[in-house]
């Protein structure tokens, strides 16, 4: 079986690529899930995210951006001494800040996946790249989606950033045309 070469080798990735990445999510508490673990992945690769996703998933209490939102410094002062999470402040504040303004986006559009699937006509965008080395780390739409998400008080959300959100939450299929999860990609 073919996959994408970035996550040949590990079973924890090969699971991840084969069952989630660049599957549409249209649920903002996945979307949620996804833009928080894309914050703390900022810098570092995405496999060190991922081995910590359950940690991550518990200390935040499952990824519930409500109360999330609700998070004062105690709350803070004990992720930042958790040592199953990426101890960064500015990450830790920063989703705290993002959920808030992950609410007043719900409050404005609807919901969460309303406002961002907006920016693909609510369907995937596919590309078909042969090569890892052709797949971009950022494109003109992740710098906008980038630009409004910061406009509107998000933190952490630089164009790269956003880039591998939307890969991973399928608004584009990445995979390479070679890999058997291109074509089963849907396109909805």
């Amino acid at each position: 079986m073919k996959r994408c070469k970035w996550c040949e080798g590990d079973e924890l990735y090969e699971a991840y690529h084969d069952k989630e990445w660049g599957v549409p999510v249209k649920d903002d508490a996945t979307l949620f899930e996804f833009l928080t673990l894309e914050t703390f992945q900022a810098g570092l690769s995405w496999i060190t995210v991922l081995r910590k996703r359950e940690n991550f998933r518990e200390a935040f209490d499952h990824f519930d951006y409500k109360k999330v939102a609700q998070y004062g410094e105690e709350k803070i002062l004990e992720l930042l001494d958790n040592p199953g999470i990426i101890r960064n402040k500015l990450k830790v504040r920063a989703t705290v800040t993002n959920a808030r303004a992950f609410m007043r986006v719900q409050e404005e559009f609807g919901s969460f996946s309303e406002y961002i699937w907006e920016f693909v006509d609510h369907k995937p965008i596919v590309n078909s790249f042969k090569t890892l080395s052709e797949i971009p780390a950022n494109t003109p739409l992740s710098d906008q989606i980038s630009k409004d998400l910061k406009k509107r008080g998000f933190k952490f959300v630089g164009s790269t950033v956003v880039y591998a959100h939307m890969q991973a939450t399928g608004m584009v299929n990445d995979h390479t045309t070679d890999c058997f999860r291109y074509k089963e990609m849907p396109e909805r």
